[in-house]
């Protein structure tokens, strides 16, 4: 079997031990679900040794398999949300705790901890105003339309899905327990997944009536991670959905 080499090029010792138990996260959830998760060989500090995967562009019946396949491993209940340990978010820390509360878990160790990077300035005081004023509607929001933690893979764009000729595979994890639909918006940040993604997971486990809406304070976090990783580039986006959410929530006061 073909292995992939993957060497350690962040700073942090850890990445890849981290990126290693978010891929047997993985494995265990997707037991039984038509999902493929590489094969881990060998990981330390300095490098992860994975099976490869033969890739190739995925077809729209693999397209429906991962939606499916995903649906039916968002439908695992777990009692928490967050994690024992932090992981990463692309080159950033993702901070962890156990909580009963996604909401405040979303607000303080996603949104809360993001605004916090960016540093002095006039958009940082613009964030932590809008956390002030906002966060505890956001809280209450979120709990409202979230039925239950799942493992989310966390970090779910195009180029972590692999397909084979006839697998699909979920590699480069942010894995921890969250509302899944967290995962569901990640895959709308960059134009979207096949329609047949969306068609088949809504057969297995519909998306909330809250969806549209929360998808916006999720992607605020990954849009913020990407402003901290990449600069001023995703500054206005990053103001456009701050509105966003201002605006719908000052309707429903």
């Amino acid at each position: 079997m073909p292995r992939f080499h993957k060497p350690n090029n962040t700073k942090n010792k850890k990445a890849l031990l981290i990126e290693a138990e978010g891929l047997e996260l993985l494995r265990e959830a997707c037991e039984g679900i038509e999902i493929n998760i590489p094969t881990v060989y060998q990981v330390n500090e300095a490098e992860l040794v994975l099976e490869e995967v033969q890739a190739q562009p995925c077809s729209e019946s693999l397209a429906r398999l991962l939606g499916g396949g995903l649906a039916q491993m968002h439908k695992k209940r777990h009692e928490q949300y967050g994690f024992e340990s932090d992981g990463m978010i692309g080159l950033n820390p993702q901070i962890n705790i156990w909580s009963e509360n996604w909401g405040e878990f979303f607000v303080k160790y996603r949104l809360g901890y993001q605004m916090d990077l960016i540093g002095s300035g006039t958009f940082r005081s613009r964030g932590n105003s809008f956390l002030q004023n906002y966060g505890g509607q956001i809280e209450e929001f979120l709990n409202q339309n979230t039925e239950h933690a799942s493992l989310v893979h966390g970090d779910l764009w195009s180029g972590n899905y692999l397909c084979d000729k006839e697998r699909v595979w979920l590699i480069d994890p942010a894995a921890y327990y969250g509302d899944r639909e967290v995962d569901l918006a990640m895959s709308e940040m960059f134009g979207g997944f096949a329609p047949g993604f969306y068609h088949a997971y809504d057969e297995v486990y519909p998306r909330t009536p809250a969806y549209e809406k929360k998808k916006v304070i999720y992607n605020l976090y990954h849009y913020l991670n990407h402003y901290n990783l990449f600069g001023s580039s995703y500054k206005k986006p990053c103001e456009g959905m701050i509105e966003q959410i201002q605006n719908f929530l000052e309707r429903t006061i």
